[in-house]
This record gives C-alpha cells, sequence and structure tokens, in this order.
C-alpha cells in the first residue's frame, strides 16, 4: 500500500478515483452526486473527457504529480456501484488500497470535505455495493458534506434532492476543495493530506 505507507506513491503505481453517483439529467445536481461533480472538476483540470469502458465505467487516463490516474464514475445507479468499479479494478489490477472514492455524506456539514481511510459505510448505499464487491473497506474516501436533512424528510429524499439557493451559490468551494483533497493524496501521501484536509475542516 504505497500511498498510505510512503509520503508519495511510486511512479509506476496506478491510482483509480471513483465518484459516485447516479446517472442521468434526473440526478445530475442532486447532493448524492457531488462525487460525479468532483471528477467533472478533475476532468477540467487535466483537461480531459470519459469515455466509455466495457467495465460498465466512464474513464479517462490522466497524469496528476507523474502519477498514473484513472478518473472513473459509474454509469450504473449508485447501490450498483460496486460491480462496474469491481471490474475496472480487476481490469488494471489495482489493489482496493489504491482506490479513492469520492462521496456526499450526510454526517458531515454542507461544505466541509473530510478524507478517511476504511470504517463503516454509515448507511452509504453506494459504499455498501463498493465494499460487498471488493470484499474490503480498505480504500480511502473523499467525504463531501451535505448536511442531515431538516424537519421530517428523510435521508433518501434528502440526498436525491438538490441543493437550496443559497447551498448552490457555494457548492463551486466544496466541489474544488473535494478536488484539492484527491489531489494531495496523490501528491503528498495519504497522511499528510488528512491532516492538512481535515484540520482545515476543524477549524
Amino acid at each position: 500500500m504505497p500511498i498510505f505507507r510512503r509520503s508519495r506513491a511510486a511512479p509506476d503505481d496506478r491510482l483509480v478515483v471513483a465518484g459516485l453517483g447516479n446517472p442521468g439529467e434526473r440526478y445530475a445536481g442532486t447532493r448524492h452526486n457531488t462525487g460525479a461533480m468532483v471528477i467533472q472538476e478533475l476532468l477540467q483540470r487535466t483537461n480531459s473527457k470519459l469515455k466509455s469502458h466495457k467495465s460498465g465505467c466512464l474513464i479517462a487516463e490522466v497524469v496528476v504529480a507523474q502519477h498514473k490516474v484513472t478518473l472513473a464514475r459509474t454509469t450504473s445507479f449508485m447501490n450498483e456501484s460496486g460491480r462496474p468499479l469491481g471490474q475496472l479494478m480487476r481490469f488494471y489490477k489495482v489493489e482496493p488500497s489504491h482506490l479513492i472514492v469520492v462521496h456526499d455524506e450526510i454526517d458531515i456539514p454542507f461544505g466541509e470535505v473530510r478524507i478517511k481511510l476504511d470504517g463503516g459505510t454509515a448507511g452509504h448505499n453506494g459504499l455498501k455495493s463498493i465494499v460487498n464487491h471488493l470484499g474490503t473497506k480498505d480504500f480511502v474516501r473523499v467525504r463531501l458534506g451535505v448536511g442531515r436533512p431538516r424537519g421530517r424528510q428523510d435521508a433518501v429524499s434528502h440526498v436525491l434532492d438538490g441543493f437550496s439557493a443559497a447551498e448552490r451559490k457555494e457548492l463551486p468551494f466544496p466541489i474544488s476543495v473535494g478536488a484539492d483533497a484527491v489531489e494531495r493524496i496523490i501528491e503528498a501521501g495519504l497522511e499528510r493530506a488528512m491532516n492538512e484536509v481535515n484540520t482545515r475542516a476543524d477549524q
């Protein structure tokens, strides 16, 4: 697990960065698609475009800080994310320890971004599917806060809804920070990135 054990991964080690979300215009601007939004930001930064892959993912092969990186998002619905992502990992012969999953997190306030290694899924169906298909929790998560629902709205309706008008104005900032967090993991290693990003969120 070079990205975890050392400050930098070996240059030949491929990393997969997967942004979770649901397909189609209906879900494009919803809270559940913040992971996919970060992938879009990374595509813009690397001047890349997604293309279809036989795994069932849309991918772009890019270079970040001299590391080979595959940016990916699945074409399946959120609760089936694990199957195509698992197929992509097997295609590239990438271990779960070289996977970074970017996703929404209701237990984190809107606008905050945190990095985490392994742990539970906290009811997130996309993460559950990935854990089930990979057979391990040993992958990095970049978690974008979307906050808990207010009033009587349930969590599912909350994440499948669009952002409020006020949130939409602020949304580019956490999306940018999420992309920064991914780049920092690749550039400086997990431990240093966690210290920087998570400490900033706590301030």
